[in-house]
């Protein structure tokens, strides 16, 4: 059973997918590597990369619209 304090916390915390950009992650969501180790956090809402190249990953520091990355396929020219 989900404590009452769990279930507030649970209510304060979404995640956004932002066009051809990063996830915004809003709340107290644990953001942790492969390993299994804690990332740290200086803010209630972080941007994590999508696109691969930050120099900050996990977080997000722009690169995505120098590299013009893109969250949908390019349609093909009969399809648009």
């Amino acid at each position: 059973m989900t404590s009452p304090t769990e279930s507030s916390r649970n209510h304060d915390v979404s995640i956004v997918a932002c066009p051809d950009g990063p996830l915004l992650v809003r709340g107290e969501v644990p953001i942790v590597t492969p390993a299994g180790e804690s990332v740290p956090r200086r803010r209630k809402t972080v941007a994590l990369c999508r696109c691969g190249a930050s120099t900050i990953k996990p977080y997000c520091d722009g690169t995505h619209k120098l590299i013009n990355f893109r969250t949908e396929p390019e349609l093909p020219a009969d399809q648009r």
